[in-house]
């Protein structure tokens, strides 16, 4: 995760860098895991990997089941996720300035610790999720992604619970040179 980190750090100057921001939900019966997400991601080209993202959560236990209440404790995670290129499936819009829509595939590994967790993988753990996804926007602009999936929680105990995430992607600002 290291050499991860100083690959997304480095200057992205030319490299396809975003800013990502969404909500990201783990779904099921019970108490679920509901949080805010934060992070960058790069444009990496390599073989079946269109871009690498490093990414914050910071969220809250659920109990969906409480009418008044339902929040207990908190959970911090960080998450390292690979993403295949987008292939579009529909255009909108004129020739010049036109949307895509289009499907991708992510997979995600994450590490969690919680405070007060009711969940029985118990603190720290980790999960792996594999994403698939749906695109909206201009691929070199701004996108509003939806990923719905599985994602396996690995702790004391090892669980399934389904994976909702709602993501936003702004490409950084790029350097220039000034003469």
């Amino acid at each position: 995760m290291l050499t991860a980190l100083v690959g997304l750090s480095t200057p992205l100057t030319g490299q396809g860098g975003a800013l990502t921001v969404g909500l990201a939900y783990t779904v099921g019966s019970g108490w679920q895991v509901e949080g805010l997400e934060v992070g960058l991601a790069r444009a990496v080209h390599a073989g079946p990997i269109a871009a690498l993202s490093l990414t914050a959560r910071l969220g809250s236990f659920i109990d969906e089941g409480a009418i008044i209440g339902g929040a207990r404790g908190f959970v911090f995670g960080t998450s390292l996720a690979a993403r295949t290129p987008t292939w579009t499936i529909a255009e909108l819009g004129a020739d010049t300035s036109a949307s895509r829509i289009g499907v991708d595939v992510t997979v995600e590994a994450t590490g969690y610790v919680g405070s007060r967790s009711p969940l029985p993988v118990g603190s720290p753990w980790g999960a792996v999720s594999l994403l698939p996804g749906l695109r909206f926007g201009d691929p070199n602009g701004p996108r509003l992604g939806l990923l719905i999936g599985p994602t396996v929680f690995l702790g004391t105990v090892t669980e399934v619970r389904t994976f909702l995430g709602v993501r936003y992607e702004a490409p950084l600002a790029r350097r220039e040179r000034h003469p």
